[in-house]
């Protein structure tokens, strides 16, 4: 999965608080910690991602 465009959110800062990264593909969205690159990989579909961010968005 090194072929992988990861990003972070823009809330994010340098200060290695407790943040996540994203990696968009067209069949799948890969999250990850963003302080152990190395560490799991949560996969999930675009449908499920979306659905999240929208509850997010709300709370």
């Amino acid at each position: 999965m090194s072929d992988l465009k990861w990003f972070k959110s823009s809330y994010s800062d340098s200060t290695g608080g407790q943040c996540v990264e994203v990696a968009p593909t067209p069949a799948t969205i890969h999250i990850r910690d963003s302080k152990d690159p190395d560490g799991p990989i949560l996969d999930v579909r675009p449908d499920v991602f979306a659905a999240f961010i929208t509850f997010a968005a709300r709370a």
